[in-house]
């Protein structure tokens, strides 16, 4: 049994749970969101943790060393019910030579449903593939799982994502009758080796990792720990359907290459060379190796469509493979190929979505967030997953490139490299593209994908904002209030506790409240309570009117 060590925050959820999983006993159908570090609060849920893990109802899904803070341990909990994985029920519990520090999480105090089926794996395979129209490989197993909803309760469902036109949708689907219970997006948007070298989309030099084929040098880093690859599928949207839905994998006469050394398709130059960049400024800041921590592969897909083929294209095809670029899960990123010369969209050109630093930092944050805090793709949740991404993103470039405006220049921007003018969100001023900037002005939409499933690229902009005044200090323009940030020559101070906070201490259904606390829990562990960061992230979320 862990002792509990002074911590400063306080529980969110209206009660502590009891009987067997809590110290307290309170009937509820809804969910409990624990943000415990107060002592009295964390020794309840620490014990509460330890029985639930005893009794099944939580099981350990992961643990891992904090290397910004040595000594610290995170382990991230998933609820159970009858063996049947509860979704969007966690814990993430840190502590530091066996003292319980703080513990976030959600979990469904009284879930209850009978999770016997009669419906097999291959049949909701089936299902899904006459639901959605897409063929999907024999390899993608969908899971069981309880699915709480609004209403307090939760049905038995199968999960699977499947990749199409115009979006990327993970199917829920009722485990006995086969109706579709929800839809999530599914796309989180936007041999020897030898170095090639190439100019980029924005006529950049660059080097590029590249290996040997035959007589031909592949897209393929073999001098970084994770394979890094870079796949052009030469304009068959049916092969890249195909392959991101398990149907056919990539082979060989798939990868970008080149009869020298010296690349001459700046698509391939940036999408190489701008993944090793992010693998690297993960691993130089945060100590991360790779999505996952263990340098799991990466991999490309550049060229799923023709650029001069837009003008017989679909909308839904233009809106996914044109001018949208997306982390399509396990480890697999698309780059859309922008618009033609001259033509523009909203009065902005589109170049080559590969060609900006930041979007690509932001498509591979989707991975690093799906291999640690799983953030749910809707609502408060959902903006925070977009959140992070825009974040790292912004922290990438400014990790690489000097401060300015233009091309290759860092600001807080997001794509203005490769989407001019402008970019398409500012997190200096979200206003400036209609987004909010204070919670006051939460859009509420449904959470379906006609409504961006619950306007997470709408609402992401208030937290992202929260990130620009604890960096570089100002006044939000809703609330008035002004925030003293760390300083440009301190951006790593809050850089790391966001990484930290939304990696490690963070649960997948978080709400903006959470992200407040977790984030300045994150402030204390790492430079003190009462310290400049923790000041500057206290008040940048107050100023944002999240509390």
């Amino acid at each position: 049994m862990r002792t509990a060590k002074l911590g400063l925050l306080v529980v969110c959820a209206a009660a502590l749970i009891a009987g067997r999983t809590g110290p307290r006993v309170r009937a509820q159908s809804r969910p409990s969101t624990i943000a415990a570090t107060a002592l009295a609060d964390v020794r309840a849920w620490d014990g509460a943790v330890d029985r639930m893990t005893r009794d099944g109802t939580l099981r350990v899904r992961a643990r891992s060393e904090d290397v910004l803070l040595p000594g610290r341990l995170h382990e991230r909990f998933d609820q159970y019910f009858d063996g049947v994985r509860v979704f969007g029920g966690d814990l993430v519990r840190q502590t530091e030579n066996g003292v319980t520090i703080s513990i976030f999480g959600t979990i469904y105090p009284d879930v209850s449903v009978d999770v016997a089926t009669t419906m097999a794996p291959d049949d909701a395979r089936a299902i899904i593939v006459r639901l959605s129209g897409v063929e999907i490989g024999a390899s993608r197993v969908p899971e069981l799982l309880l699915l709480p909803d609004e209403a307090g309760g939760a049905r038995l469902v199968y999960r699977l994502k499947t990749f199409a036109v115009p979006d990327a949708i993970e199917y829920f689907i009722d485990a006995r009758t086969g109706a579709i219970v929800r839809r999530l997006g599914a796309a989180e948007r936007q041999s020897a080796s030898a170095l090639g070298t190439g100019k980029g989309v924005l006529g950049d030099d660059k080097k590029v990792s590249v290996a040997t084929l035959s007589s031909n040098f592949v897209a393929a880093d073999l001098l970084r720990p994770p394979s890094i690859r870079t796949y052009d599928l030469r304009a068959k949207l049916s092969r890249t359907l195909d392959f991101l839905n398990g149907v056919v994998g990539l082979v060989a006469s798939d990868f970008a290459l080149s009869a020298t050394t010296t690349w001459s398709d700046p698509v391939a130059v940036d999408a190489q060379a701008y993944v090793g960049d992010v693998y690297d400024f993960y691993f130089k800041r945060f100590g991360r190796r790779g999505l996952d921590n263990k340098n799991i592969g990466l991999v490309n897909v550049i060229h799923p469509v023709r650029r001069d083929d837009v003008f017989t294209a679909s909308n839904d095809v233009v809106g996914t493979f044109y001018v949208n670029a997306f982390y399509a899960g396990n480890w697999v990123m698309v780059y859309g190929e922008g618009l033609p010369a001259g033509v523009t969209l909203r009065g902005q050109r589109w170049n080559y979505l590969a060609g900006a630093l930041d979007i690509i930092a932001h498509e591979l944050s989707h991975g690093v967030t799906e291999f640690s805090s799983g953030l749910i793709y809707r609502n408060e949740s959902g903006a925070l997953n977009e959140a992070f991404s825009d974040i790292m993103g912004t922290a990438a470039e400014f990790f690489y490139q000097p401060p300015g405006n233009g091309p290759l220049k860092a600001e807080y921007l997001m794509g203005e490299d490769v989407i001019t003018p402008g970019g398409i969100r500012s997190l200096a001023n979200p206003t400036q593209f209609g987004d909010p900037d204070h919670y006051r002005k939460y859009v509420n939409l449904p959470a379906d994908p006609g409504h961006d499933y619950g306007g997470v690229h709408t609402n992401m902009n208030i937290v992202t904002h929260a990130y620009y005044l604890a960096v570089e200090g100002g006044t939000n323009l809703t609330s008035g209030l002004s925030v003293q940030g760390i300083g440009p020559g301190n951006r790593d101070q809050i850089e790391k506790v966001f990484y930290r906070g939304f990696t490690q201490l963070m649960p997948s259904s978080a709400t903006f409240s959470v992200a407040r606390a977790v984030t300045i829990q994150a402030a204390r562990d790492l430079y003190g309570v009462g310290s400049a960061a923790e000041r500057s992230v206290t008040q940048a979320w107050t100023a944002v009117g999240v509390q």
